[in-house]
Formats: structure tokens, sequence, C-alpha cells
């Protein structure tokens, strides 16, 4: 007798990419990041959030080169022990690497032509949300496995900031444009990025414990993103009530 079948039977598991897998888990907790990132692009107090926004930035990009050597390093050793996730992973992260280096030299740049200190931003103690977004990988990669700063990777370069945010941005705090260099180069660089990093999710012989790993590390950075953003809102006045506010505030803003 043949299988009874529907029309609406959810597909097996092994047919759904795991990319399409994660994008599913993350879904419902994307609408308050975009809430938080609305609250901080919001017009009242712009520039002081602006500033803020660079500086949190780069406590959280200049650990992306750090981590990704990391995690490459732990891949290869993996890779030698029988690891059949390590060598493919490996040289991912050592290419993905080399294409972040520079990066947090960006964000000083754009500070310095915000008219704030870029050697503020590096003499400042971390804040907790930015030492939580980025360490709990360096854990997840050094005792348990690499595989789990795909879930990181995926979060932050999947909400790169919008095209029209840098425009934006510079009507609104009368800022020259050498100000949201990494806000423009990321809004072109890093729909490519995740979109490599969702091929390799993929085209990985992950098992379900690599997976969860996976998606334990995207939720956390998920949740630590709106936490950051969240705080970084409150650096300004709330808009008042019915009071018209300019244009709606773009809803992304990773660099």
């Amino acid at each position: 007798m043949s299988p009874v079948t529907t029309r609406h039977a959810p597909p097996a598991r092994e047919e759904v990419p795991a990319s399409a897998r994660l994008r599913a888990r993350l879904a419902p907790a994307e609408p308050v990041l975009r809430q938080a990132a609305a609250g901080l692009w919001r017009p009242e107090g712009l520039l002081p959030r602006y500033v803020g926004y660079l500086c949190a930035m780069h406590g959280v990009i200049r650990a992306s080169v750090p981590l990704l050597r990391l995690a490459a390093e732990r891949s290869r050793e993996l890779a030698l022990r029988g690891d059949p996730l390590g060598g493919r992973l490996a040289a991912h992260l050592e290419r993905h690497a080399r294409e972040e280096e520079n990066h947090d030299v960006w964000l000083l740049d754009d500070l310095a032509a915000a008219g704030a200190d870029p050697d503020a931003a590096l003499r400042a103690v971390p804040p907790p949300d930015v030492a939580a977004l980025a360490g709990a990988q360096y854990y997840w990669v050094a005792h348990h496995h690499p595989v789990a700063l795909l879930g990181y990777v995926s979060v932050l370069e999947g909400h790169a900031p919008e095209p029209g945010l840098a425009p934006y941005l510079a009507g609104l705090t009368g800022l020259p444009d050498a100000a949201f260099r990494t806000v423009r180069a990321h809004s072109r660089l890093d729909t490519g990025h995740v979109a490599d990093v969702y091929a390799l999710l993929d085209s990985l012989p992950m098992t379900r414990a690599h997976e969860t790993a996976v998606t334990v590390s995207a939720l956390h950075t998920l949740d630590a993103l709106t936490r950051l953003f969240v705080r970084l809102g409150r650096c300004a006045p709330a808009a008042v009530p019915g009071r018209e506010s300019g244009p709606s505030a773009p809803t992304r803003g990773v660099p």
C-alpha cells in the first residue's frame, strides 16, 4: 500500500536547507531587533547616538578578525583529528578574516570625521553588552566547536545596514560623508558575505549537535544585539508623541 500524503504535509527535515531552518528559528525574534534599530535611528538626538553607535560597533568589530582566526585555528586542529567540518570551515574562516581586515580602523576614521576622539574609543572599557556579544563566541569556539561562529556571523551580516541608512544619517546629522564609510561599505559587502555563510551551512555535513551550536550562537547574538541597540537608543530623549519627526528610521544597522 502506498503511504498516504497530503498537500500540506511538512517536508522532511533533510529537504529543508540548514540555512532555511536557521532563518526560521530566528524569525520570531527579529521584529524586536528591528524595533530597537528604529529607536536607535530616530531623528531626535541622533548625532550623539550615532557617535555612541560607532564606539560600540568598534568594540564589536575589533573582535572580528581575532575571532575568525581563532576559529580557523581550532578548525584546523579538529581537521587533523578527523572532524569532517574542519578543513572546509577553516578555509572559509581564513578567507573571511582577510576580508574583514582593518574594518575596525574604518570605524575609528568615522569617529574622527564625526568630530569625536578615536583614542577615547580605544581607552574606554568595552561595555558589558559589547563584551557579551563577542565574548560568548570566544568561549564556544575554544571550548565547544568553531562551527558555532557561523551563527554569530549570519546574524551580524544578515542585519547589515540598509542601503539608505548612510544618506539618512547624513541628512539628519549634518556630518560629512567621511563619517559614514563603514555604514556605506557594509551595506554593500555583507549581503555577499551572508550568502556565503548560508551556502556553507547548506553544504557542510553537520550533525544535529553542530546545527544546535550554530542556532544557539545565532539566537544569543540576536538577543545581545537587540539589548545593545536598546541601550544605545536611550542616549537621547525619546520622540514627542504626535510630533512629526522626519523620515522613517531604517530598521537595520550592523556594520
